[in-house]
């Protein structure tokens, strides 16, 4: 038989913590507190599985619920010697939420419950105090007027507005008992108009209405957003937690307050918290009184007058140092506690892991290994991984004013304010002048890379999580607001416009790419900063793990960053980015433009001096490590011109005829380029275009094996492959090349040719690709694209649409697929290994530095993942964990 409550206090439960997926971590961490004898107030866990039922049965409770509600009531009356609903000496209680994961302000509280007119007087004698007593129950009819009955808060606060100023109040603590009376009348008079029926006075009835307010805020629309942002499953329901009501409004030696047993904004061990003598728990957040500090030196830091709870209350004080020490060593961890003090008497509400930022995460994981109070193992896996993001880039101010203006996707972590510029051109002119810019498009191409470059971030109004513009963004290590799909962009004009706001080019925006958010003017920042801590962590992380993990890398600049944040390599150098610097991209179009091979030739001849000098610069860089190459992937169409005037410019500077130049584009243009003339596609039609890259590749990595003293393994990769045949042709002059170099040079070369796995059929004939290529990199963004039938850049239209009708989990561009996209990655491992055991097998999609993916590349026997330099500490440590035995999916 199912058991729908359990009961604590007293100094037992009938659970404990490890049943929080039962009671909640608010339920689960009462019934410990008690079990460890702490003073908590005594009460009863509703538990998640009641709320699955209510939602599973048409909001109705199963049966025998009301029975073991009654009968764990009945245990609380008799530990307080209250009775609930008696006029004599009432027992009251708080209803409140608990869901397994922390949902903080998500769900409803209802505190006082129990109050009626009777048990009103009956408190006020007992506490001989009619103002606390009515105080309280004015709280009570508002809150839960609020929460059970629909009334809405403004209704209360205009009435004791309106009352304060007939009265020549200012606080509310300059009320009366018997203004508090006539503050209820006229509460109870608006309940009436507003709900149509009187406040109720049927304590049971009150309570039964609360536990479903609770049951049905896990379907509110902020506790939905919460859960979908955090990944929070709605199968998981919450508990309700029904506890005797302490007061700390009940005097001045009364208080309420919150602790953390160490500090949550910089990790460092001392308490920090806060305390309001005389009050309710919702007055230390509300913000209607200065909240005091919890010690002496906090206050003295914050240079207040007002006593420390230390000061004020010593021997409480006290016992709550043993407690805090009690329960950090108890959990091993950091606590977020709050606390109540009736007429001097310490009362426990709640104690849980407390939030904190991800340096202080990294702090107190790291010192608490080091006092020995955890492993080195247990820190590791206590950092949540993408959240060191927070770590690398710039990050808002917590405490700065949002003036949101439109929401994206969070494409790119960081923030940045600049002024709006709408070209690429203009951003990089900009920041010839030292101006700070934003970079604003409809979508951006690899023609914007120098204005991405010169941008402090991006901005654009359509694209996914995969997009270009998030890709080369995170390449950068630079912000970016991608799918800002309210916002309207004129080009002519130089304005965007979102609504009623319009702002014109050289007005100044911020964006959020951690938050998705574009916020108006400029916003205060804080700068990132590498602790001592990080690179303790790091290097226990690397002693664990089982994964490679390389950077995507395609300039100097990005393996130098990449290197310093621990990259093994570089697992995927995109060729094409090269060829759009001024010096190239005009060599690039004749090559284009050629009528033969002959002509194509001579052009590519321009271009392979700098392809050449870019590779040495990768390989001088990372001085031995291995270097992964791909040839040009992208269609031939995007390197030529857009616009008329840049058509006659091109034209002009090439000695071509501008119709000559309209008709090769028209020629190329396609409806589908990204399943069209692309990647092995081109190197077949034009091999001249591969020898050429590979003759650029084996000569730098001669020259740099000389300059550096570390040989160079090359590893050269084909794109797009389906078949051996296409693979084959293009490795057979990737050979020639390599014989070619070595025989000019007198240079033995050792290198290696494989492919990027990024198309269904090439997963399925993998045994059959693996008798000639010598390593996969699988490339799941295009996987992702092609195993779902959809664009990664149109695809914000609708995945969102998708994520919140429960279509999909999460979004496949930022989190690998398992069942689709997975599954087809784990064929192509097994038939690959069939093939060639000792085949090097990696990912370069974005999902390298996605944790959950991390993951899934350990479980399926990668050798690495490879993602953009700024992830690589994400996927170092998400690696680890994952050899660890971490849940990471779960938390994705």
């Amino acid at each position: 038989m199912t058991k729908w409550v359990y009961s604590f206090g007293d100094a037992k439960a009938e659970g404990k913590s490890g049943m929080k997926e039962l009671l909640g971590g608010k339920g689960a961490n009462l019934a410990e507190m008690s079990n460890l004898g702490l003073p908590v107030p005594p009460g009863f866990t509703i538990t998640t599985e009641a709320c699955v039922y209510y939602y599973s049965n048409k909001n109705t409770y199963p049966a025998g619920l009301k029975a073991e509600v009654e009968a764990a009531l009945a245990g609380v009356e008799k530990i307080t010697g209250r009775k609930f609903g008696s006029g004599a000496n009432p027992l009251l209680v708080s209803v409140r939420s608990g869901a397994r994961a922390s949902m903080p302000g998500m769900m409803d509280t209802v505190l006082n419950l129990g109050l009626n007119d009777q048990t009103a007087e009956a408190l006020a004698r007992s506490a001989n105090d009619k103002r606390f007593a009515y105080d309280s129950y004015r709280r009570f009819i508002q809150m839960y007027s609020n929460v059970v009955l629909g009334v809405d808060h403004h209704n209360f606060e205009d009435i004791l507005e309106d009352y304060k100023d007939q009265k020549g109040f200012v606080l509310d603590t300059d009320l009366g008992a018997d203004d508090w009376i006539e503050i209820v009348k006229r509460y109870k008079v608006r309940v009436q108009e507003e709900y149509g029926k009187p406040f109720p006075q049927d304590p049971h009835e009150q309570l039964w209405g609360a536990i479903g307010a609770v049951f049905g805020s896990w379907m509110n629309a902020r506790a939905v957003t919460y859960r979908r942002l955090h990944g929070i499953p709605e199968s998981w329901g919450t508990a309700v937690n029904v506890q005797a009501m302490v007061f700390g409004n009940m005097g001045e030696d009364s208080a309420t307050g919150v602790a953390f047993t160490r500090n949550p904004s910089t990790g460092k061990k001392e308490f920090y918290g806060e305390f309001l003598v005389n009050a309710q728990g919702e007055d230390v957040v509300a913000g209607i009184r200065t909240p005091q500090n919890l010690t002496k030196i906090a206050r003295e830091e914050a240079h207040s007058d007002k006593p420390s709870l230390e000061e004020v209350m010593p021997q409480t004080f006290g016992q709550l140092k043993d407690i805090f020490a009690k329960l950090e060593k108890h959990y091993a961890d950091m606590q977020d506690i709050e606390f109540t003090v009736e007429k001097s008497k310490l009362w426990m509400l709640q104690t849980r892991s407390g939030k904190r930022t991800a340096k202080a995460s990294l702090r107190i994981a790291v010192e608490m290994a080091n006092e020995g109070v955890i492993t080195k193992e247990q820190a590791i896996n206590r950092i949540e991984a993408g959240a060191l993001d927070q770590l690398l880039h710039p990050t808002i101010d917590p405490k700065a004013e949002r003036k949101v203006i439109a929401t994206g996707l969070p494409a790119s972590p960081g923030a940045a304010s600049g002024e709006i510029v709408f070209s690429a051109d203009e951003a990089e002119s900009a920041k010839g002048s030292g101006r700070k810019v934003i970079l604003v498009r409809v979508e951006t191409s690899p023609e914007d890379i120098h204005g991405m470059h010169a941008a402090e971030g991006i901005l654009t109004t359509r694209g996914g999580m995969t997009s270009h513009a998030a890709v080369v963004a995170r390449g950068m290590g630079k912000p970016c607001v991608s799918g800002a799909g309210s916002i309207r962009i004129d080009y002519g004009a130089k304005t965007m416009t979102v609504g009623p706001v319009t702002l014109k080019a050289g007005d100044i925006i911020t964006i959020d790419g951690a938050q998705g958010q574009v916020l108006a003017g400029r916003v205060p920042m804080i700068e990132p900063e590498l602790t001592g801590e990080f690179a303790t962590l790091m290097e226990w992380a690397d002693k664990v793990r089982k994964l490679g993990v390389r950077a995507n890398a395609d300039t100097p600049a990005d393996a130098k960053a990449a290197r310093n944040f621990g990259a093994e390599g570089i697992g995927l150098c995109r060729t094409e980015h090269m060829f759009f610097d001024d010096d190239r991209i005009l060599a690039v179009r004749e090559m284009i433009l050629a009528d033969d091979v002959k002509s194509r030739r001579k052009a590519l001849d321009k271009l392979l001096p700098a392809q050449r000098s870019d590779f040495i610069a990768l390989f001088e860089t990372m001085k031995g490590l291995p270097v992964t190459i791909r040839l040009l992937d992208p269609p031939l169409h995007e390197f030529l011109p857009h616009t008329d005037k840049d058509m006659a410019e091109v034209a002009a500077s090439l000695g071509t005829d501008v119709k000559k130049l309209a008709a090769r584009k028209a020629e190329l243009s396609e409806f589908n380029p990204m399943l069209g003339f692309r990647g092995c596609r081109l190197a077949i039609a034009f091999p001249e275009i591969a020898e050429m890259q590979a003759r650029a590749i084996f000569e730098a990595a001669v020259h740099a094996g000389k300059t550096t003293g570390a040989p160079v393994v090359p590893e050269v990769m084909v794109p797009l492959i389906t078949t051996k045949a296409e693979f084959d042709i293009v490795k057979a002059h990737i050979d020639a090349m390599a014989e070619a170099v070595q025989a000019e040079t007198q240079t033995k070369i050792e290198y290696q040719v494989g492919t990027m796995i990024e198309l269904p059929r090439a997963c399925l004939r993998a045994e059959e690709i693996a008798e000639t290529a010598e390593f996969f990199s699988f490339g799941t963004n295009d996987l992702t694209q092609t195993a779902f039938g959809i664009s990664r850049d149109d695809a914000a239209i609708f995945l969102n649409t998708y994520l919140t009708k429960g279509i999909i989990p999460i979004d496949p561009f930022v989190s690998i697929d398992r069942g689709g996209v997975g599954e087809l990655v784990k064929i192509g491992v097994e038939r690959g290994r069939k093939t060639r055991p000792d085949i090097k097998l990696g990912i370069c999609g974005e999902h390298g530095g996605d944790p959950a993916s991390v993951a899934f590349c350990h479980e399926t026997g990668l050798n690495y993942v490879s993602c953009s330099p700024f992830r690589v500490p994400i996927a170092r440590l998400a690696a680890a964990q994952a050899a660890l035995g971490k849940d990471l999916v779960s938390e994705a």
